[in-house]
């Protein structure tokens, strides 16, 4: 359990530094600029201050940023809780664990010390797009979809 443990620690706190390393990096050399062109009609880099959650969920909504940083709480709680007593020895479950784990410190850091998470990628094709988002959000999604294939596949 100490190793797993650690594991995750050291997982979570390497994702938190790259996270908050590309954060900060946008907001310096994207943000005078307000949006960089990498592939044309699908990639750009941008800087943009979301307030909510995915996808917008409780922007505006009085006590929002507070409802967020509990449910991250809570969600960092839930996946020690899942390391000590249900992650047997799955490599891929430790990971999946570790990267939802990262990402949401990741965000939490944000929202603690801005009010609101940098997001910096968006992809996009012509007058569709798909909301900007952050290394964090990238561990969350890799992480959740690694979790989910495993109990699907019925294995932890």
């Amino acid at each position: 359990m100490a190793s797993r443990l650690k594991f995750l620690a050291l997982v979570s706190l390497v994702l938190v530094g790259l996270d908050q390393l590309t954060k900060a990096m946008a907001v310096h050399y994207i943000g005078p600029r307000g949006r960089i062109p990498v592939i044309d009609g699908f990639f750009d880099l941008v800087l943009w201050k979301n307030t909510g959650a995915a996808f917008g969920f409780l922007t505006g909504v009085p006590g929002g940023r507070w409802i967020l940083v509990g449910l991250a709480l809570v969600g960092l709680f839930v996946c020690a809780w899942l390391v000590t007593r249900h992650l047997a020895g799955s490599k891929v479950m430790l990971w999946g664990v570790a990267l939802v784990c990262g990402g949401a410190l990741g965000n939490l850091v944000d929202r603690l010390r801005l009010g609101q998470v940098i997001d910096f990628l968006l992809v996009y094709h012509r007058s569709w797009y798909w909301p900007a988002f952050n290394l964090a959000d990238s561990a969350i999604t890799i992480g959740g979809v690694l979790l989910a294939l495993q109990l699907l596949r019925g294995k932890s």
